[in-house]
This record gives C-alpha cells, structure tokens and sequence, in this order.
C-alpha cells in the first residue's frame, strides 16, 4: 500500500539518538552510528521524531510500504525492555575503575581529613536556563558553557575549566536547544564576552551544546574566540581544540 512513512537521510544524520527516544513505536534504532528505520510496520507515519532531529535528517514522504502494526509494536516494545537500543549516551555501563565494592563512599568525618579544595564557581545561578543575560557578572567575561555531565565525569573540572571563567552549565539533550541558541545570543550581544569555553562530553547527543553556542554567535552577528573540549565517560580529555 502507498501511505504515508518517515525516510532518514543518512548524510544528514549525526548518530545523535533522540528521535530513537521520541519513537514511542521503537521504530528506530542506532547502526553504525546512523539512525534506521527497522521496519516499515513499526512505523505509524505521524512523524513523533522529526522535531526531534537537530539537523533535519528525517521526513514524511510516501511510499509504498507494508501497514502500520500495532500488534508487533507492543511485541517489541515489551522485547526491547530488557535491552537498550537508543541514545547510546543513555547506554547503562560500569566504568573502568576500582570495583564499586571496594570504593566506600566518604562521610563527613572521612572529608575533613582530605584536602578542602575550595570552589571555583565565580556566580549563582550557574544554570544557563536561570541565568539572568543582564547580570553583571557577565560583563567582558570568559564564559565556559559546560554540559551539565562534565563535571561528573572530570575529577580536576573546577581547577582545569573554571578558574577565572563564569559558569554556564545545561543539558542539550534533555533541554530546549532552540531556547539555548537564543539565551547564548542575548548574553553575547548584551555583555561582549572575551572568549567562550565549551565542554562537553564524547557522547553524540552532547554535540547539542556546540551547536548552541556556534549558531549563538551566528545569531548575535559576533564571533567571540572558541575553544573546546570533549571528555570521556571515563574523565579523560579526548579532545582539546
């Protein structure tokens, strides 16, 4: 039957996984770093996915495909519950690293015998959603616009990225990215920043907060020096630009 299907351009596609989370269908899955439509029948055309894609990979088109399955969704779905097969960012995994077993966590009393490093964090709010663009600290500042995971993940992150820099931090895949853009924008027009800061982590959802930045700068019709990082889930620095 001809009827109405999503089709993915592969070009396109960044392996970032949120249209796979948006499918509530779980019509899609990651292969070889590239999002793929497993099954026409898993597909029920209405296109749940496509405002999810930050590059603007995926389309409705028609065509002739098998019809839309309810029964074999359900199926799958319940399959899929003891498997992940999305964002491979939200992939559950162990580190590489002591067993947890053997790592018992610090109360206070342990603390107080290890060195007090103090914060570096220069301002409050430090979330890029409750940061006020007029805020003075922004001003001629050095920016570092940090996805929120990375300061997990990277034991020395105050000592190596925020000393002498205002901290933003937020989640491109778990917030509004569009929102992000035009935030970044406001700040850069309003307060001439002297350089921007970005890191983030090696997983493809988290490209989201280059992005922002970079179209930011677009949008403000100002460039402003750039430099970046990418950390591993392990901490280390993968990338130092």
């Amino acid at each position: 039957m001809i009827r109405k299907i999503i089709s993915i351009d592969q070009e396109k596609c960044n392996g970032c996984g949120l249209c796979i989370d948006a499918c509530h269908e779980g019509a899609l899955e990651l292969i070889d770093g590239k999002a793929v439509l497993i099954s026409d029948e898993y597909c029920d055309g209405l296109g749940d996915c496509l405002p999810e894609c930050p590059t603007g990979a995926i389309e409705i088109i028609e065509r002739e495909a098998a019809p839309f399955d309810e029964e074999l969704v359900k199926e799958r779905m319940q399959s899929r519950s003891a498997a992940h097969t999305g964002c491979p960012g939200s992939r559950a995994q162990v580190l590489n690293q002591a067993p947890l077993s053997t790592r018992a966590p610090q109360n206070s009393t342990q603390a107080e015998k290890t060195e007090q490093r103090p914060s570096k964090l220069g301002q409050w709010p430090c979330q890029l959603k409750l940061v006020n663009p007029q805020a003075s600290y922004l001003k001629n500042a050095n920016l570092l616009i940090a996805a929120d995971c990375t300061a997990f993940a990277h034991a020395s992150f105050h000592e190596r990225f925020m000393d002498g820099r205002i901290t933003l931090i937020g989640c491109p895949k778990l917030d509004d990215n569009n929102y992000y853009i035009q935030k970044l924008a406001e700040i850069i027009k309003l307060n001439n920043p002297q350089s921007i800061k970005v890191v983030r982590m090696e997983v493809p959802c988290c490209n989201g907060i280059v992005r922002a930045v970079k179209e930011a700068m677009l949008l403000a019709e100002t460039v402003v020096p750039y430099s970046e990082t990418v950390l591993s889930v392990q901490g280390e620095i993968l990338q130092d630009i």
